[in-house]
């Protein structure tokens, strides 16, 4: 009993740390509700597991490989210095190996519960590992829309899952997804601007300048809410589930609006975590409307 205490308590310290939970519930909760976007019923459980297993060991392989690709750098800021990798408490090649075993599995069972839907989620962690972290990170402060692809990927999926192919709508909350990167991204690069130059990771602030940043922020913002609306029109959500949706997308705006006309370090914060609110909301609202 309590080897297995032991085993269980290094695998928590070791390996969960590297699939970021917060961000891999968030991203798996876009899937889910892709899938339920098809008015898909939540009794097709078989089908739901599946879905919930193969995105969840997709998303955490992905983000696991990042992490041990991105390694070096996180040991230079403050933030992540203390991450497995960053102290040493776990190995490189043991990270490899837990994230593209993740992967595989991931992968292999999203190709087998559908083809398309498994090109889907392979193109996710392609965009995001192979395109965003190892290819553009490093190089260039737009490497955030390609980040925000593989963003999207999941809800994409999700939704291909449920109807069969790729259609409009799948698009567009692909690319609510897309344009609500910038607004989660440019917000922590703003707050964070000293620990990515540490790094001499690229970021809008320190290319370009802040108030260009926030400008793209509520561009980004704006765009964010457009496609999420044009989306929950296309599943035909109903008139009191959009009028939640249109209440959620004016905070957002307000609170972009306010980040660029009197910007301030708290309120930048503030639309942080209310961006992660907006999109985690957005997403409940489409799986309860395909009730």
């Amino acid at each position: 009993m309590e080897n297995k205490k032991q085993i269980f308590k290094q695998i928590k310290s070791k390996y969960f740390p590297l699939i970021k939970s917060l961000q891999t519930g968030l991203l798996l909760i876009t899937g889910l509700a892709g899938y339920m976007s098809a008015r898909c019923p939540v009794l097709n459980i078989s089908t739901l597991l599946a879905l919930t297993g193969s995105l969840l060991l997709s998303i955490s392989g992905s983000t696991a490989l990042n992490m041990w690709y991105d390694r070096d750098i996180d040991a230079k800021m403050p933030r992540t210095s203390n991450r497995p990798l960053s102290t040493g408490e776990t190995k490189p090649r043991e990270a490899l190996i837990f994230g593209l075993f993740l992967s595989v599995i991931g992968i292999s069972w999203a190709l087998v519960l559908d083809p398309l839907y498994g090109v889907v989620v392979f193109a996710g962690l392609f965009f995001d590992v192979v395109v965003y972290t190892i290819w553009l990170k490093r190089r260039t402060a737009w490497s955030i829309v390609w980040g925000g692809i593989s963003g999207g990927m999941p809800v994409l999926a999700g939704r291909v899952l449920g109807v069969g192919h790729i259609d409009w709508v799948g698009i567009a909350l692909a690319m609510a997804v897309l344009f609500w990167i910038p607004t989660h991204i440019l917000t922590f690069s703003l707050r964070y601007h000293e620990d990515y130059q540490a790094a001499n990771i690229p970021t809008f602030p320190s290319v370009y300048n802040n108030q260009t940043t926030r400008l793209i922020i509520a561009v980004s913002s704006v765009l964010t809410a457009l496609a999420m609306g044009l989306a929950a029109y296309g599943v035909g959500m109903t008139w009191g589930f959009l009028r939640l949706m249109a209440v959620l997308s004016i905070g957002l705006l307000a609170l972009a609006v306010r980040s660029l006309t009197l910007p301030s370090e708290r309120i930048t914060f503030g639309l942080f975590k209310y961006a992660s609110l907006y999109m985690l909301s957005s997403m409940l609202l489409l799986f309860a409307a395909g009730f």
